[in-house]
């Protein structure tokens, strides 16, 4: 997909009840009704937790930029400036209740988050279904969306499966699929479906993620000169809390775009395993256009820019993103015995062959029961469940300029190509 067909993006059709309350939105002062002011977010959040500590400052920037952007910038119809609003605060209320635990329980800090696995890779590149996939193994620990949305009190090994915070989540989480009903086809949403790390950093409100949520080009632009130091730190934060009773002897986490914070990653987890998912980067790109899409317009109906993200629409940006791994690993800036490589194409052709291979290269031991759980899962989630994600790669022309352009990084990790000219 050219840069020029991404901004040519046709948004699905919205459901008719949907349709009609943004509609009567327009006729109302709905920044009045559904502020997105700073101090009211935070005095609301206080109100509603009881609690005023939101522990060090370093999220303060970033949420003033963002929800100034989110005023001037994203185009926020009716309904989207309420989920926005309840976004806003449920990440607020995180912070004051995650710092409340820390404050009762300073014993959570002892906490060791060892050898966590950490999957990454382009988006669309199998990166969720292989994160699903080895979260059948129980040597493996993953976050749960309802744990990461409200993790105070931290869960409990007990409750952990009947805890009534996930129907809470639930309700939330599959709301994207009700305002967008295509979306489905694209990316299963759920309480107990495996978090993203980057949806757990919003709460320190210095994330990707939020670029992916809203059209915030102030806030991008922000994002890409920051210290990630803060986030990372902040989310073994959260992790330490989340093991704490119920304990995780590996944790198991994905994110596509750590692929731009390696350094930054084993500096403050140096016993990661990081697994580094490979596919054709023409299918990728492709599909995340019309992913990223789909999610601006369920808050919005500004025109959708692709040149405001040149990390995930421009060709250029994403070979920059590839190949910048390539050169920290050549230079020695991150460790590359703790790199494992995985193909999309394995994945596809015989998912349990290659992930034998990928636990037997990366010093990992797959047993029969994990094995199994693995196979009854695959069963269960066949290709296409939810129906088929449809999407354009391009012409000819393009398809040839873009395969110069990912040449090297296809070279370096052996990715075969999957595009072909029609």
């Amino acid at each position: 997909m050219t840069q020029e067909s991404a901004n040519a993006w046709t948004p699905p059709e919205r459901p008719e009840w949907l349709a009609r309350v943004n509609e009567e939105g327009r006729g109302m002062d709905i920044a009045s009704l559904v502020p997105l002011d700073p101090e009211g977010l935070l005095r609301t959040a206080m109100r509603n937790t009881g609690l005023a500590d939101f522990g060090s400052d370093e999220w303060r920037e970033p949420f003033e930029v963002l929800v100034k952007a989110l005023e001037e910038e994203a185009g926020l119809n009716l309904f989207g400036r309420l989920m926005t609003r309840s976004d806003l605060l449920i990440w607020l209320q995180e912070r004051l209740e995650i710092e409340e635990a820390y404050r009762r329980h300073p014993e959570i800090e002892a906490e060791k988050v060892t050898a966590p696995v950490f999957i990454i890779g382009q988006p669309r590149s199998g990166t969720s279904i292989l994160f699903e996939l080895l979260a059948q193994d129980p040597q493996f620990g993953v976050p749960m969306n309802w744990e990461i949305m409200f993790p105070c009190p931290p869960p409990e090994t007990a409750t952990y499966r009947t805890d009534p915070r996930i129907a809470k989540a639930q309700h939330l989480l599959t709301q994207w699929h009700r305002v967008a009903p295509t979306f489905i086809t694209m990316h299963e949403l759920g309480a107990t479906i495996p978090n993203e790390c980057k949806v757990a950093m919003n709460c320190s409100f210095v994330s990707d993620n939020l670029t992916g949520i809203f059209q915030v080009p102030s806030y991008y632009a922000w994002l890409m000169k920051a210290d990630l130091t803060y986030p990372y730190g902040y989310y073994r934060r959260m992790l330490k809390l989340l093991q704490w009773r119920n304990p995780r002897a590996h944790w198991l986490l994905k994110s596509p775009s750590h692929i731009w914070s390696l350094p930054t990653l084993f500096k403050i987890f140096p016993d990661a395993r990081v697994v580094y998912t490979h596919r054709d980067p023409i299918m990728t790109r492709a599909s995340v256009t019309n992913l990223l899409g789909t999610i601006f317009w369920m808050r919005s109906d500004k025109h959708f820019d692709a040149e405001a993200f040149e990390r995930v629409f421009t060709a250029e940006g994403v070979a920059a993103g590839m190949n910048l791994v390539i050169d920290q690993i050549e230079r020695g800036e991150i460790p590359r015995a703790q790199i494992h490589d995985f193909q999309f194409a394995d994945l596809v052709a015989r998912p349990i062959e290659a992930v034998r291979a990928l636990y037997e290269h990366a010093g990992m031991r797959l047993d029969g029961a994990a094995q199994a759980a693995m196979e009854a899962y695959l069963a269960h989630k066949p290709k296409g469940k939810f129906g088929a994600h449809r999407y354009s790669i391009g012409d000819r022309e393009q398809i040839e300029r873009e395969r110069q352009l990912y040449a090297r990084y296809q070279r370096f990790h052996g990715v075969p190509d999957e595009a072909r000219a029609p």
